[in-house]
């Protein structure tokens, strides 16, 4: 079970990262920020398939030396853990490397070919979007997290009859394999990371909503109905995570109040589902709406627009990875190598919606 869960994980990550530069606006190429009259540079093109072909064989050599290590019972389950989480973490180092390189590379080319200096560069908003916006309420997110506090409440209500020692981890068997003792605040931890977390999601939502739609200066048309898109999908997306933990963590704390609630298969099938569906739920994510919903395709058909190009914000994106920009009043903004927001690293608000909840989590698990 370890190593089919491993495998599946290198499997998603190896597929995705090759399929990075095939996922982002045209505009964008590894950070960088290229006119649509550019687009179709073969050097930029080129880029591009080295750095998906380079990562798709470091990734299939992970998977193979996983595979025949873990699948020749080559290794005990705790080896099996650390290499699974070594070929992992390798396959990102190369596609972080592989990155880096070819933002330098395009960064270059753009000066040197002086793209975009005889162009007026301007900055389109859609002042109309939020009578369009799709994306789900904030207080729907909310729901989930009174289902939390109904399992805190039952958790109390049952404290004299559960056991004295209260699991704090589970292996990738369903199987609990870390314990501590029983104490008013031990049996409520799990739900209190889960609050945390439905929290996080909550305040995600909401500042998603309010952060700025950035139109292509020569696809107005087509890029709002993406840009639209691409937030009804996210918080779709963001909604369902929601539920998938909410359905895992009270599965787990139920299981720690009634030790019949669940029998051994079922420990070991829900985790195992849940992972398999968050993996879905990702690559369809990615792959049907991509980059700011530039998979997504319209019927619009934009006027011809020439002359001008996007503003060139270049200079806000530290290795075309880190949006850092005081006057911006975005607290998330979409990423510019990858599917999905960061935040805006000017704003301390995102520091607080993002490191704040990871801290609160640290300190719950340090005093376990």
């Amino acid at each position: 079970m370890t190593v089919s869960i491993f495998l599946a994980n290198i499997v998603f990550l190896t597929l995705i990262q090759a399929a990075i530069p095939r996922l982002l606006k045209k505009s964008i190429v590894f950070g960088v920020t290229i006119p649509e009259v550019n687009v179709e540079d073969q050097k930029l093109s080129t880029y591009k398939k080295i750095y998906s072909a380079i990562t798709l064989l470091v990734g299939l050599i992970g998977i193979l030396l996983f595979a025949f290590l873990g699948l020749g019972k080559q290794l005990q389950e705790e080896k099996i853990v650390i290499t699974g989480l070594i070929v992992q973490f390798s396959i990102l180092f190369v596609s972080m490397i592989l990155y880096l390189y070819f933002h330098i590379q395009t960064t270059k080319r753009k000066r040197k070919m002086k793209w975009g200096e005889n162009l007026k560069k301007v900055r389109v908003a859609d002042l109309a979007r939020r009578s369009n916006d799709e994306m789900l309420p904030s207080i729907i997110f909310a729901l989930p997290m009174a289902i939390t506090i109904g399992l805190i409440v039952y958790t109390i209500s049952q404290y004299s009859a559960m056991p004295d020692m209260i699991p704090t981890h589970w292996g990738p068997n369903g199987q609990p394999d870390a314990f501590t003792e029983k104490n008013p605040f031990s049996v409520i931890a799990l739900l209190l990371i889960l609050l945390v977390m439905q929290g996080m999601m909550v305040a995600i939502n909401t500042f998603t909503k309010k952060s700025g739609v950035k139109l292509n200066a020569t696809k107005r048309n087509t890029s709002r109905i993406q840009q639209l898109s691409f937030r009804k999908y996210t918080s779709w997306f963001m909604f369902l995570t929601t539920i998938l933990l909410t359905i895992l963590f009270g599965f787990f704390q139920l299981t720690t109040i009634h030790g019949e609630f669940a029998g051994s298969m079922m420990m070991m099938v829900l985790p195992l589902a849940f992972l398999l569906v968050i993996l879905l739920a990702t690559a369809l994510y990615a792959f049907k709406v991509g980059q700011g919903g530039s998979r997504i395709r319209t019927e619009v058909i934009d006027e011809e627009t020439t002359g001008i190009t996007d503003l060139d914000d270049d200079q806000y994106w530290k290795a075309g990875v880190f949006y850092v920009n005081k006057n911006d009043p975005s607290i998330f903004v979409e990423k510019r190598f990858g599917v999905g927001w960061t935040i805006n690293f000017g704003n301390p608000i995102g520091y607080l919606i993002l490191i704040g909840p990871l801290l609160i989590i640290f300190v719950i698990s340090f005093l376990l």
